[in-house]
């Protein structure tokens, strides 16, 4: 019976390297989803406008994404479990800054230096999952709970941030993360394995500096679009600079005695193409998340708590969805799950679309559910398609590319939402037309994934049958 007791003890503490490292991850994603909700009072109180309220959210977003790779790099270069920590605490305490925040300019520096804690925190925790569950089966299930994770903070975050507008203001969205981070860092340190170091490896400065100016260049473009026009020459002289960066980029890369990534791993179908489908997912998902929470409280009035529930459909299908495709696969393989969320999400944006001018907010219910089930329904397979491809020792820099084009397509999706929010001839017009492009992301990263994403080997669908 002892023995028995024993043996359950330790498949319990098992997982306990999965419940923290999901915290930290929880806290970044409830911070996104949390805020969506909150900006446009923090908007209000603060007299930001349109363009400043994209970057209270798209100021975060881009250093989050200019510095993943940076983060990835530092994670295997001095062990991912020591910078994973290190960014929790960074993020805390600028989200205490946020808090304190007295103007909209001192709201968005904070959000700058939250960014960069974010991006130490979102590679390591991919990479300390690698490392601590390397059996294929139990390193899948963990996959499919660390996206479950984001779910689960997606749905609690418009709620969350809802209900804290409204009771005790938007300064505790961010006051919330403070004990999310002490309970991280505890579990992380007492029960994560240290990682291996790989001092040797030097860092690539001109490349993730290129990736920073790429980040930058292209979310200020398509955020002064709004103001300036499409066609105003800071707009085009910044998306010309963002296409330059890229191109250094990736002539840096191809010349670099010690690449960010190999040169193989930049090449590989599963790498490059589940990499851009996180790019078009996250776009999707994240330009309709901030588009509806704009029409919601501007153009129906809903309150901050309002749209949290309004919005709650969408999210809430991302807490099982996860879970489901990470059994799923087993059987089936990544490829049709994928695919199928994909075209899933496709046809809800694409039926908001088709909803009319000014629909009733029911006919809206199912398409935000459709986009919230098919994202998180295809993340689970996208993550181990990229994982699976990274070779030894680069874990944290696979888990950075693919965290750093999904960031990159949230930056687009929420600047060019906006965007066209505020050039169209009116707001549904406008909202419409964000729902139909994002539409053609996901169909996009359906095709790629027909093509990307290995299909179940045949030895592995013989054992099944």
């Amino acid at each position: 019976m002892a023995c028995a007791e024993t043996e359950a003890s330790r498949g319990r503490r098992a997982w306990v390297p999965l419940l923290a490292v999901c915290a930290g991850y929880f806290m970044v994603i409830l911070d996104v989803t949390a805020l969506n909700v909150a900006v446009p009072v923090i908007g209000r109180q603060l007299s930001a406008s349109l363009t400043g309220i994209q970057w209270i959210t798209d100021g975060y977003t881009l250093v989050f994404a200019g510095f993943l790779l940076t983060g990835g790099a530092l994670g295997d270069r001095l062990g991912n479990r020591r910078v994973f920590c290190s960014g929790v605490a960074v993020f805390a305490l600028s989200s205490a800054a946020c808090a304190l925040a007295a103007s909209a300019p001192l709201l968005v520096a904070a959000r700058l230096v939250e960014g960069l804690g974010a991006a130490l925190i979102v590679p390591g925790s991919l990479a300390l999952l690698q490392q601590a569950y390397p059996e294929p089966a139990a390193r899948s299930r963990a996959f499919g709970l660390w996206g479950s994770m984001a779910g689960v903070a997606a749905a609690a975050g418009p709620l969350l941030g809802g209900l804290l507008v409204a009771t005790l203001g938007w300064r505790w969205v961010f006051l919330v993360n403070l004990p999310v981070g002490a309970a991280c860092l505890l579990l992380t340190l007492r029960h994560v394995a240290r990682s291996p170091r790989r001092a040797a490896r030097p860092l690539d400065w001109p490349a993730q500096c290129a990736v920073v100016a790429t980040a930058a260049l292209l979310t200020a473009a398509l955020n002064e679009v709004g103001r300036r026009g499409w066609s105003d020459p800071a707009v085009l002289t910044m998306a010309a600079l963002a296409a330059l960066a890229a191109a250094g980029f990736a002539v840096r890369e191809r010349l670099a005695r010690a690449p960010v990534l190999p040169p193989s791993l930049l090449r590989s179908r599963a790498m490059g193409g589940g990499a851009v489908i996180g790019l078009l997912f996250n776009f999707g998902f994240y330009g309709m998340v901030f588009t509806a929470s704009l029409e919601f409280q501007h153009q129906r009035g809903f309150s901050a708590l309002g749209t949290g529930l309004a919005l709650f459909p969408a999210v809430a299908m991302t807490m099982f969805a996860s879970v489901l495709s990470g059994r799923l696969a087993r059987r089936t393989g990544h490829r049709p799950l994928v695919v199928s969320g994909m075209l899933l999400a496709a046809l809800g944006l694409a039926g908001w679309a088709a909803a009319g001018p000014d629909p009733a907010y029911p006919l809206l219910v199912a398409p935000m559910m459709a986009a919230g089930f098919g994202t998180s329904f295809a993340l689970t397979g996208t993550t181990a398609t990229v994982m699976g491809a990274a070779p030894a020792g680069y874990s944290g820099a696979a888990s950075a590319l693919f965290n750093t084009t999904r960031q990159i397509g949230s930056a687009t999706g929420v600047a060019l939402g906006g965007s066209l929010l505020a050039t169209a001839a009116d707001y549904g017009t406008g909202l419409r037309t964000s729902m139909a492009v994002g539409a053609l992301a996901y169909l996009a990263a359906a095709g790629l994934a027909c093509l990307c994403v290995p299909p179940l080997p045949r030895h592995a669908r013989q054992e099944r049958a």
